[in-house]
């Protein structure tokens, strides 16, 4: 159904905003014409899984590189080299608010107005909510309770809020969202890209998000995040890969229907980091996730990561190796024009239980988490891209058996797992890296770099607002600290 809906969607969104001429008698010139709310929800949805712009320069060419899933010699991308490229770092920032949020800030409007019923209500703002932590996650400190409000409450400079307080509305946006839902199907119905309308996935993802905020918050409010972890976990997480939060990209009709993976590596060709592939040795997810460029049609037993923070100079200096076709790549089915958005996944989930386990948060045993999420990590391809990418259940037991859990290296075992899992979630595998420093990452010392060769801990504002929005930006900086990379946010204390 995920598949077959596109065409029609974007335009049934593009009609209905337009004056068809036959009715034009019986309608108020003066009045706007409202768009259907269910196609809102849809084009958001969309506007959510992220356009080329913003997924390449911010997803990719910075926080996948940093964190040392991709690297490459292209100079543009600057990530993994620590260079400053404001333009590239507010990418996110700059469309998130331009498109997801001033949409989602009308349609949360257009409910109350029409008196939609309350689980639409609910869906919109578990939406919004993924939306702000992506961007606070990123940034820190951003505008939030004055946000997406020009046209409705006619604010232009809205104000900054602190991180802190921000995690605190979230997480109760999430808490009375996730009441307000019931079973069987919302009033969005086949609208909804994500979950088809399905109250009950949607409430899973509400409390899985939950889980994922009270975690990211556990260095710096651990008493308070074990109280919302609790809760999400007693109102009902993720239970299986039929829960994953992601969205079906389809070939067109135009390039927002497109996966932005998919429409980057049709561009750049950047190889899988060294760090990756070899923390993959031995794992059967390797032949999955990477291939030789030379030769990927064939799985390759030397498959070869390529050197964080290289430049081709440095390159055949160090390695003597110039030609990069002969690393180990994104295996093509990973990077299609239908390859799937992913928002968050039952894997993550069991090992996020796995660590509120660890932590003595009542989430049950340990063990039996992490098991289930490297499982659940192993088993979810076949899911998102089909039979091809299926890892046999044999190969799955034999790699925890070789690799069992270990008591003693609890907490790097499952951020580790984590690490991996998210692969191509790179917002997200760089948030829990730096709330939990596993695995280690031993950073490069590119020359001219902006950190002194240390990994970033956060993307830098638009350069517009300092001018645009000069004394809230001012508030901000003086809150939180410089707009610069190595400036630290209210969580990351680790």
């Amino acid at each position: 159904m995920k598949k077959s809906i596109y065409i029609v969607l974007l335009l049934v969104f593009i009609l209905s905003a337009c004056d068809n001429g036959f009715e034009e008698l019986n309608v108020d010139p003066t009045k706007p014409v409202q768009v259907d709310i269910k196609n809102k929800l849809s084009i958001t949805q969309l506007y959510t899984s992220g356009s080329r712009y913003e997924v390449w320069r911010n997803m990719l060419i910075f926080n996948a590189t940093m964190i040392q899933h991709l690297a490459t010699t292209t100079s543009y991308w600057v990530g993994d080299k620590y260079l400053r490229n404001d333009g590239y770092a507010s990418s996110q920032i700059d469309r998130d608010y331009e498109n997801a949020i001033k949409t989602i800030e009308d349609m949360l409007l257009q409910v109350e107005n029409e008196g939609q019923p309350a689980e639409m209500e609910a869906i919109v703002r578990i939406l919004r909510v993924f939306v702000f932590h992506r961007l606070t996650d990123l940034y820190g400190d951003i505008p939030y309770s004055e946000a997406g409000q020009a046209v409705i409450s006619d604010i232009l400079t809205p104000k900054y809020d602190k991180q802190e307080d921000i995690y605190a509305d979230m997480l109760n946006e999430l808490e009375v969202s996730a009441a307000a839902l019931g079973s069987g199907m919302s009033g969005f119905g086949s609208a909804d890209l994500m979950f088809q309308g399905d109250q009950t996935k949607w409430k899973k993802f509400a409390n899985s998000l939950m889980l994922r905020l009270a975690l990211r918050m556990s260095n710096v409010d651990p008493a308070g995040a074990e109280q919302w972890a609790v809760k999400a976990i007693n109102g009902g997480v993720m239970t299986s890969n039929a829960d994953i939060a992601f969205i079906q990209m389809q070939t067109g009709p135009t390039a927002l229907n497109q996966s932005a993976f998919g429409q980057v590596f049709l561009v750049d060709d950047v190889s899988l980091s060294t760090t990756l592939v070899d923390a993959l040795s031995g794992d059967p997810r390797l032949p999955i996730l990477a291939a030789r460029r030379s030769d990927e049609s064939t799985a390759i037993p030397d498959l070869q990561g390529f050197p964080n923070g290289l430049d081709l100079t440095m390159l055949a200096a160090s390695t003597g190796e110039a030609n990069e076709d002969n690393y180990a790549h994104p295996n093509r089915m990973l990077v299609t024009l239908d390859a799937p958005t992913v928002f968050q996944t039952y894997a993550e989930v069991e090992l996020l239980l796995a660590e509120a386990a660890l932590k003595g948060w009542g989430a049950g045993d340990v063990q039996q988490h992490y098991n289930a999420g490297v499982t659940a990590a192993m088993k979810m391809y076949e899911v998102l891209y089909g039979s091809a990418a299926a890892v046999a259940d044999a190969d799955i037991a034999t790699f925890l058996a070789n690799n069992p859990y270990d008591v003693a290296n609890g907490m790097e075992q499952i951020a580790t797992q984590h690490w991996i899992a998210t692969f191509f979630n790179e917002y997200e595998t760089y948030s829990n890296w730096r709330r939990t420093g596993y695995p280690v990452l031993v950073p490069v010392n590119y020359p001219g770099n902006v950190t002194n060769g240390t990994i970033p801990r956060r993307m830098t504002y638009s350069t517009s607002e300092q001018s645009n929005n000069t004394a809230n930006y001012n508030a901000a900086i003086e809150s939180q600290g410089p707009d610069v990379m190595t400036t630290r946010m209210w969580w990351d204390v680790n």
